[in-house]
């Protein structure tokens, strides 16, 4: 009996051992998403229900230079994906609104319940509205506003008693900043309101001391009484092109600059270019201002763009506006 156990226990272990192993599951990590800059000049951040949306003036060797705006979309202001425009990535399309060449510095805004692209073409300010931020946006017209000079660079500002203006650069002697009262349509001036806000007469607006001085890209906001034009100087392929601003206590000005130096530059932020860009309110209540940056050290082009949060200081009995040099950070898309 002893050995006959012996037998069926070496049996028991050899069926045992003879089981096959289960394979190893060997699982391959995805793969590292790659960010790539966004290429836009002139930005602007839109931001509408829990979206934001970003057009600028295309730039770099994209298919779609100089054929309209593109339009990128975001729900945190990091994640951004597009670009996504209802006309294969435009929101606004050359053929279906004014303009031939020169699609520049876009700016959106929601007024009677319809969206409204103001923009330039051909160096004059046209007008393009659409259902939805994403277009298409259109200009049945297909005619500008009219002006006696060439003007670029529109900013539309409604102030609180729902008057209009319309902030804007007419190159006239140099890139000057003007505004006039806008008309309830947002398609014509009040002419015998057209006043100049600003010209480049500083220093740092001028650092290269050209015969055409340039002061551009104007945005405007009221805070505390007091109106506040954030604008640009200099050309923009100037590695000193950089962002000041001006404030009155009217929207038709006198205006006075705030700083004798700028308040966004390369020494601030470590990048060439910075500028001509957009302020707006994120769902945070901070403020923040989307702007563009020259490519590298040694290449302007193609522009990049970047983001930098803007505070509101008290300083000498008024807020001033101040960078926040650590916040500024490059947008990037999937």
């Amino acid at each position: 009996m002893k050995k006959i156990f012996i037998i069926l226990f070496t049996g028991l272990s050899l069926n045992s051992c003879s089981q096959p192993k289960e394979e190893e599951t060997k699982t391959t990590p995805p793969p590292a998403v790659v960010l790539k800059d966004i290429f836009l000049a002139d930005p602007t951040i839109f931001y509408n229900e829990g979206t934001y949306y970003l057009y600028g003036t295309t730039t770099g060797n994209s298919s779609l230079n100089g054929e309209g705006f593109q339009v990128y979309t975001s729900s945190d202001k990091k994640n951004w994906k597009g670009p996504v425009g209802a006309q294969g990535g435009l929101a606004l399309k050359k053929g279906d609104a004014y303009g031939s060449q020169g699609f520049w510095a876009p700016q959106i805004l929601k007024y009677n319940n319809q969206f409204y692209m103001m923009y330039t073409a051909n160096e004059n300010i046209a007008v393009a509205t659409s259902n939805s931020p994403l277009g298409p946006f259109r200009n049945t017209s297909k005619e500008p506003l009219a002006a006696s000079v060439k003007q670029i660079d529109p900013f539309v500002f409604i102030d609180d008693d729902g008057k209009k203006y319309l902030y804007h650069v007419r190159l006239t002697n140099g890139n000057r900043i003007f505004v006039a009262e806008l008309n309830d349509d947002l398609l014509s001036i009040k002419p015998e309101t057209l006043k100049e806000c600003i010209a480049a007469e500083l220093q740092w607006e001028n650092t290269q001391n050209v015969s055409w001085p340039v002061a551009e890209g104007p945005t405007v906001l009221k805070k505390g009484g007091l109106y506040y034009l954030i604008y640009s100087a200099n050309d923009f392929r100037n590695p000193e092109y950089a962002v000041g601003y001006a404030t009155s206590t009217r929207p038709l000005g006198p205006w006075k600059k705030a700083t004798s130096s700028p308040i966004i530059s390369r020494n601030l932020i470590g990048e060439n270019g910075p500028g001509h860009g957009d302020l707006f309110l994120d769902k945070d209540n901070q403020w923040q201002y989307v702007l563009h940056t020259h490519f590298s050290a040694t290449s302007e082009a193609p522009r990049k763009v970047a983001i930098i949060e803007m505070n509101f200081v008290e300083k000498d009995q008024e807020l001033q506006l101040q960078a926040k040099k650590e916040s500024f950070r490059f947008l990037k898309t999937n």
